[in-house]
């Protein structure tokens, strides 16, 4: 049976083959673990789709191959395994073959990570970086960095970025937060945040300015029917992923707030499955504990969109008349400026602060 590459999300194209679980005249059993891959979402481990011997390799660890591509070859038990194709001589482009010798490189000692084992620019310098550089270290991007290396310098090259904010009082939040946290924290083991008081604030938003919700498509603008929203999730040095709480605004905040802790420990777990990573049409990065004012979100495409929640904190304002204390942040959003004006998206950003300034959400709890 031949073993292709999978089809693991609806926009995936193709994986890169991160590691083999099996070798060559190993036996592999029916959904035990045979290959893990990387896409542009998520890191995972493909199940074999039978049983019995793995008779040929036919791509290396590091290839990247498009779906659909034959990987393996997996033969019925007690037929005879071929043998592994070995990698092709490993072929050095002009820049490396100047490093190894300015460095006097043995190539034979380099573990290439290109396509077929090719030793890539990177790996040369993370070698010398791994021999103790004195004056600088050079720390390759993990996977998951590249990615989003990737996707957001093709975002800032290809749509046009308007920044707009808004400040939000969140005392009426903030007091519905804090009488119901102990009583949450004891029921739900987790701590009660702003995050999914913002997420419901923007869902019902969005009902009122569909065009938020949508991706830009040739000369025209699809609007989304459903809102399904990204959860950005930072993961320290290694980058970011978007978890996608599918269908939020039919969530109330509780539910809000389950979902996305759900989902952010599966994040930082690695246990995220590719849908859960997919098919995001608006997302919400939040760098609040980080006590940032103002944060410029980069817009995920092909969404149109993108709020940024940063720091809350006590801060002098005017009620009426007079002065008082009250817990005031920014939320600030990114948008294309192909989909729409910058009247509709301020519009859509004072309609967000007034849904949290003005509801009685004590009754979402």
């Amino acid at each position: 049976m031949d073993v292709v590459m999978p089809q693991l999300g609806e926009t995936v194209k193709e994986g890169t083959v991160i590691a083999w679980r099996k070798k060559v005249g190993e036996r592999v059993e029916k959904d035990e673990p045979l290959f893990e891959v990387n896409t542009d979402k998520v890191d995972m481990d493909v199940p074999s789709p039978a049983t019995g011997v793995v008779s040929a390799i036919l791509v290396a660890e590091g290839a990247t191959v498009r779906v659909g591509e034959k990987l393996a070859v997996i033969s019925e038990p007690g037929s005879q395994a071929t043998r592994e194709p070995g990698v092709q001589e490993t072929r050095l482009s002009p820049v490396v073959r100047k490093l190894l010798a300015e460095h006097g490189l043995d190539a034979a000692a380099i573990q290439g990570t290109g396509a077929g084992g090719r030793i890539t620019r990177d790996d040369v310098l993370a070698h010398l970086a791994q021999r103790g550089a004195p004056q600088r270290k050079v720390v390759p991007f993990s996977r998951i960095r590249k990615v989003t290396a990737e996707r957001m310098a093709l975002s800032w090259r290809t749509i046009p970025h308007v920044l707009q904010a808004v400040e939000v009082d969140f005392l009426p939040v903030e007091e519905v937060r804090l009488a119901a946290a102990e009583a949450w924290k004891a029921k739900e083991g987790f701590n009660l945040t702003l995050l999914p008081f913002v997420a419901h604030a923007v869902c019902a938003a969005i009902r009122e300015f569909p065009n938020v919700n949508a991706s830009v498509e040739g000369d025209g603008l699809v609007l989304h029917g459903a809102v399904h929203l990204g959860v950005a999730v930072d993961l320290g040095t290694e980058g970011l992923l978007v978890p996608v709480v599918k269908d939020a605004g039919n969530l109330g905040v509780a539910d809000l707030a389950r979902r996305m802790r759900g989902l952010a420990e599966k994040a930082r777990d690695k246990r995220l499955s590719a849908d859960e990573v997919s098919g995001a049409t608006y997302t919400i990065s939040n760098s609040g504990k980080f006590g940032t004012l103002l944060t410029v979100p980069i817009i995920d495409p092909p969404q149109v969109a993108i709020l940024s929640l940063d720091a809350v904190t006590k801060r002098p304002a005017v009620v009426g008349d007079a002065l008082a204390v009250r817990p005031i942040g920014v939320l600030a959003q990114s948008f294309d400026h192909r989909a729409f004006d910058g009247a509709y998206s301020a519009s859509f950003l004072r309609r967000v602060k007034e849904i949290l300034e003005g509801r009685d959400w004590a009754r979402d709890l």
